[in-house]
């Protein structure tokens, strides 16, 4: 990593060896601070005090460890920049700058403070008010005039700043709070409309953008494995608890019972398992509004590629607890097709909570919303109540229930034979196409993968909800 401020090199070396560096410059990072950021916020500091960001070059260079500033110097957070003297020049023996000599028809009355009236105005750079330097010397000539005409160069964040050190005539950004001036790139008497960009919008394509994106996330998982590791071990702790509680289920109304009790948990469960990622997401949520702020990525390669990057992690939970409890509860049907359906079951309701995330402007709203969703998606899956038995008025929650899907979907491939699971009071035979149609649930085959078509299309639509929000609902402006 190289860090650079006007010109000049301020650091290059590892990310993990900036707090170390810091160090030696005698600046501790705070706990919990970024210690990169932290290390731009002390080049600001430096380069708005009298020393400037040479004396940081300099410690990068020959490890001269740098003066230390003082609190008023320190306290730039708040504080608008103000550009350093018109001419300076370095006494490396007091650690102070020194100005250069000026031509020999400077004006002596000039006042050379940083908080000069001639570096206090807020008008953007232009290289109409430049004016023509009649001398080629350190610094240009600069003419005292009866009234005190306002500096063509601005000290105020958000506009170029003019610097003795380089070039009459060159603009450069003041500190590190620029932020780019769309009339900085207009020429005198032209139309915005007519002004042509000169390079692409986003630095990479959107192929090369998700392949990106997705390394990064990978990383981030595998340096903060803690979410992923957490419902994973939730995930087949249940498992475990679910096949040893319903473990070889008797031929039994109570047999059957046990199966219907054990699905619904399962959905539950892996609906519950997807909560944690409110929190994770609105974290997050702060690096993407800087990141996109500044058009490093887009909102729909970085939508794309957090999809991408958990595919597999999901799968991996799927499997497990699919694996565990297949056996244990003796379940027929096919093997694919439960796993299919707890795998399109994550899917869609991380989806959903990821959507949840991003609308909500904290995690406790978030946790408050997603469980109030979940109450509402339970109450009208169909286990309390068949769906043919819900209101008219309140059928519609019953199709947009994430929970409606696999619990039938579970049901069908348990259910869709002729085998008997019990007996009733009668002592006739209970079989399976029997239950689902007391439960007002199809015995038609491809019902079941129409469920698992119907989960899928929830979790893009979620998805999409999510992008459109992050596109449109992000003010994309740094605080």
């Amino acid at each position: 990593m190289i860090v650079l401020a006007r010109g000049q090199l301020m650091y290059q070396g590892s990310p993990q060896n900036v707090t170390l560096h810091l160090s030696r410059m005698g600046r501790k990072v705070p706990k919990g601070e970024s210690a990169i950021e932290f290390l731009i916020d002390v080049i600001q500091e430096y380069d708005q005090s009298e020393f400037g960001v040479e004396v940081v070059a300099e410690f990068a260079r020959s490890g001269r460890k740098p003066p230390q500033l003082t609190e008023e110097e320190m306290s730039v957070s708040t504080a608008a920049p103000t550009p350093p003297p018109a001419n300076r020049g370095h006494d490396w023996k007091n650690n102070r700058r020194l100005a250069l000599k000026a031509s020999e028809d400077s004006d002596n009355g000039f006042d050379h403070s940083v908080r000069s009236p001639y570096n206090n105005t807020s008008r953007s750079w232009s290289a109409s008010h430049i004016g023509v330097v009649h001398q080629l010397r350190f610094t240009p000539t600069r003419q005292r005039t009866d009234q005190k005409a306002p500096n063509p160069m601005s000290s105020s964040p958000g506009y170029y700043t003019y610097s003795s050190d380089i070039l009459p005539g060159t603009p450069t950004p003041h500190s590190s709070d620029y932020t780019v001036n769309e009339n900085d790139y207009l020429t005198p008497d032209v139309s915005p409309k007519t002004v042509q960009h000169l390079g692409p919008k986003f630095a990479n394509s959107i192929f090369p953008e998700i392949w990106i994106l997705m390394r990064r996330n990978f990383k981030n998982i595998r340096r903060t494995p803690e979410l992923f590791l957490s419902r994973l071990v939730v995930l087949t702790v249940m498992g475990v608890m679910m096949a040893t509680m319903f473990m070889n289920p008797k031929i039994s109304m109570q047999g059957i019972t046990n199966r219907l009790s054990f699905v619904i948990f399962t959905v539950c469960l892996f609906f519950f398992s997807s909560n944690d990622a409110v929190p994770a997401f609105i974290q997050e949520r702060f690096i993407f509004v800087r990141e996109t702020s500044h058009n490093a990525y887009r909102a729909s390669t970085y939508t794309i590629a957090g999809l991408i990057t958990y595919l597999p992690f999901l799968a991996l939970q799927a499997g497990v607890y699919a694996c565990i409890v297949w056996k244990a509860l003796e379940l027929r049907g096919p093997f694919y097709y439960f796993f299919i359906v707890l795998y399109a079951s994550l899917l869609s309701t991380n989806s959903f909570v990821m959507f949840v995330s991003s609308v909500v402007p904290n995690y406790i709203l978030g946790y408050a919303a997603v469980i109030a969703f979940t109450a509402l998606f339970f109450l009208f899956c169909g286990y309390f109540m068949n769906s043919h038995d819900i209101p008219v008025y309140w059928k519609w929650m019953n199709k947009v229930s994430t929970m409606t899907y696999p619990y039938e979907g579970l049901l069908m491939n348990q259910y869709q034979t002729n085998q008997t699971f019990g007996y009733d009071p009668n002592m006739k035979p209970v079989t399976g196409f029997g239950i689902l149609s007391s439960l007002e649930i199809s015995t038609v085959e491809f019902k079941k993968w129409e469920n698992v078509i119907i989960m899928i299309g929830w979790a893009a639509f979620y998805r999409l909800c999510f992008y459109i929000v992050l596109r449109f609902g992000s003010k994309n402006k740094r605080t």
